[in-house]
């Protein structure tokens, strides 16, 4: 499979599961989370080397963990142009960040 379309199933699957064990981030419809899971892509396409960049000198003070928050961010970009999903706030992004790492990463372990 190709890297990008991991990266948006790791989106879906994690949204999807942090929405069965959170009631705070609410899903719509089916159709709502496969245009989220789009829409975080293109996002995480323009707009977050851009971010990354304006956030390099925190980024290398902390190691490289500011890059999460940066994530957090994207998500919270992302949930606003998507209507029938709401996140829930910052720290329901941060999760969904570390989460859609996760599972990022065990689907790439896989191929």
């Amino acid at each position: 499979m190709s890297k990008l379309f991991i990266k948006y199933i790791s989106i879906i699957i994690a949204i999807y599961l942090l929405s069965l064990v959170i009631p705070s981030i609410y899903i719509g419809s089916i159709s709502a989370l496969l245009i989220m899971g789009l829409v975080l892509l293109v996002v995480n396409f323009i707009l977050k080397p851009i971010l990354l960049l304006i956030t390099l000198p925190v980024s290398l003070l902390t190691l490289g963990l500011f890059s999460f928050i940066v994530n957090a961010w994207t998500i919270m970009i992302a949930d606003h142009f998507v209507t029938g999903i709401s996140m829930g706030g910052f720290l329901n992004s941060l999760l969904a960040a570390f989460v859609i790492v996760i599972v990022n990463h065990m689907l790439k372990d896989r191929n």
